[in-house]
């Protein structure tokens, strides 16, 4: 995966996720919106719209004084505790 920040202002951030679909950016962006500080988080892929982009872009709007770059962080660290968990719970049925 990588990361390219396209536009970054105090509470609004717009970064390519080279490598990820759908799948993976709905995920992050579903944590996103359950992260206290987020007021709009979504993503595009759309090539023809954007200019021949293939790799989703970002955009994420924080309240006032959240860095959106540390929202950003945050709402991995949630995708991280689900993954976490579901891998816990399947070992767990798996093994029983």
């Amino acid at each position: 995966m990588e990361l390219r920040v396209i536009d970054k202002t105090d509470e609004e951030l717009r970064i390519e996720i080279g490598g990820e679909d759908h799948t993976f950016m709905n995920v992050l962006k579903g944590e996103l919106l359950q992260t206290e500080s987020v007021t709009a988080a979504t993503y595009d892929v759309n090539p023809e719209q954007s200019g021949g982009q293939t790799d989703p872009v970002l955009s994420i709007k924080t309240e006032a004084g959240v860095d959106p770059l540390d929202a950003l962080a945050e709402a991995a660290r949630g995708v991280q505790e689900t993954a976490d968990n579901f891998t816990a719970a399947y070992n767990a049925g798996i093994d029983a």
